[in-house]
């Protein structure tokens, strides 16, 4: 698998993921970082320049223990996260991985989707049939040109390039502090570097002037010694232009075929958003296709990935947009590099402006954790109006529709640990035990996987503002109450898509 040095954070969101597939700590054992490397951002004039700032505990990357989320996010390159997942999946019953094979046509019928596949290598084709299928394959989707779904937005309004770079002995001695982003704010080569691994290998990104050419890799290597500040003896491991874009699918697929992660949105690079945003796609897809491959998913199930997933992502592009406008180039001021009186206060200006605007990138709690829910047919009301929309600040809320607030119920027990693999039954508070009865006899009647979790923890009422919660499979609450406002059945029903 070749390095590429695109998505780099596994944010707090999809480590939670990753717990409850129980490879949490395998993905970090799989980061080439040591544990406790400090996930912080530094900015400098050149490396071997200027200190200007510096922003403590990235996407919250820290493992101090913290009640908003089970798991701390993680630093590990894509590639690696795949690997994780592949091998994972590999271990899995009834699951088969081919490497190296296109998909060449599909057709659906009212039974399944047939498709048609070749191996890239010998030219062999064979046909697979499936009840459904799922287009991630990327922002060139073969699934979506075939489903003549047009993207709309922006294409390619910023052209970019990504290095993976060998240079020896970089780490010994680079002058500044540890961390996993250097932003290199000067009028040669503005870029990002960071480690890649404990070695020597490092990832390089600067954006290329409008109606400019890439540079061919020997001028890449001098443009990166400018911007470290001297010259360095390296190696091009990976040499990948990209454009930015800020685009969505108009449709997210056609009966039993269906789009997810860069398939059917897309988006600039900044704030860590885009492999997250599709491993999060993944879950809320999954977990309805596994309820209507099980049988006790309703008819309407899957139409509510769309309307939940959409504007999610619209809210995610428009903030990386945002971001975008204040990539390093952009951040470089007159007399930045000198030594004088002017240039140390032009550097303290610079990073009183960077401490009053860049965190909203690096410090996203209200966009990872915060998004929700309601309005979705699969959703239950309870009467009460969602929480104002944030974007660095999280407001843990159990309003239907959000993500389920978690605490830490021991030193090592999260609350999330007590949700089953299908929908939970949240019990923060005795007085209901009748209730729950019904919720437990309507789930037998209709084969709805449902798990009875009573928490002992007093703080739970308050933080949920009801004694039973009902939790998907992706964590979200479907429901919440005191008591019973409705016959349980009906209520499952709507939450699995079986709409009267």
């Amino acid at each position: 698998m070749g390095q590429q040095p695109r998505a780099k954070t596994t944010n707090v969101r999809s480590m939670e993921h990753m717990r409850r597939w129980g490879i949490a700590e395998r993905v970090r054992t799989a980061s080439p970082l040591p544990a406790g490397y400090p996930t912080d951002i530094i900015f400098a004039t050149r490396l071997f320049g200027h200190g200007i700032a510096k922003i403590e505990n990235a996407f919250y990357g820290g493992r101090e223990r913290n009640d908003w989320y089970s798991e701390a996010a993680q630093w590990i390159p894509q590639y690696a996260v795949e690997g994780v997942l592949r091998d994972h999946a590999q271990s899995l019953p009834n699951i088969a991985l081919r490497f190296a094979t296109r998909l060449q046509r599909v057709e659906q019928s009212e039974a399944g989707v047939s498709a048609e596949v070749s191996d890239i290598g010998s030219g062999r084709t064979e046909r697979l049939s499936a009840r459904y299928l799922v287009g991630a394959d990327g922002a060139r989707s073969t699934v979506r040109s075939i489903l003549g779904i047009a993207m709309q937005g922006e294409h390619a309004y910023a052209q970019n390039l990504n290095l993976v770079l060998r240079i020896p002995g970089l780490g010994a001695i680079n002058p500044q502090p540890p961390a996993i982003m250097n932003w290199l704010i000067n009028p040669d080569t503005p870029g990002v570097i960071g480690p890649m691994d404990r070695g020597d290998t490092w990832y390089f990104m600067m954006a290329i002037p409008a109606n400019a050419s890439v540079p061919a890799p020997a001028e890449a290597r001098r443009r990166v010694c400018r911007a470290l500040g001297r010259d360095m003896p390296m190696e091009i491991l990976t040499h990948d232009p990209w454009s930015a874009h800020s685009l969505i699918a108009g449709r997210y697929g056609e009966k039993r075929i269906f789009l997810a992660g860069d398939a059917c949105h897309l988006h600039p690079p900044y704030g860590g958003y885009g492999m997250n945003m599709g491993i999060s796609d993944a879950v809320d897809l999954g977990w309805k296709l596994a309820a209507r491959l099980q049988g006790w998913g309703g008819a309407g199930l899957l139409a509510s990935y769309e309307g939940e997933r959409r504007p999610v992502h619209l809210r995610v592009i428009e903030e990386a947009v945002e971001n975008y406008a204040a990539i390093p180039q952009n951040l470089v001021r007159p007399a930045l590099e000198g030594d004088d009186a002017e240039s140390e206060m032009a550097r303290q200006q610079l990073a009183a402006e960077i401490l009053a605007t860049k965190p909203r990138e690096f410090k996203t709690l209200g966009i990872v954790l915060g998004y929700h829910y309601s309005g979705s047919p699969i959703v239950a009301a309870d009467g009460s109006a969602p929480p104002e929309p944030h974007l660095m600040q999280y407001v843990p809320s159990a309003h239907p529709g959000c993500l389920a607030p978690h605490l830490w119920l021991g030193d090592e027990t999260s609350l999330y640990d007590g949700f089953g693999d299908g929908f939970t039954l949240l019990v923060t508070a005795s007085g209901a035990e009748g209730d729950i009865e019904q919720f437990r006899n309507a789930a037998v009647a209709i084969s709805l996987p449902l798990t009875i979790f009573a928490a002992a923890d007093d703080r739970l009422r308050d933080l949920y503002g009801a004694r039973l919660a009902l939790v998907r499979p992706d964590q979200h609450v479907a429901w919440r109450g005191d008591r019973l406002d409705r016959d349980p059945r009906t209520l499952l029903d709507r939450v699995r898509g079986a709409f009267l």
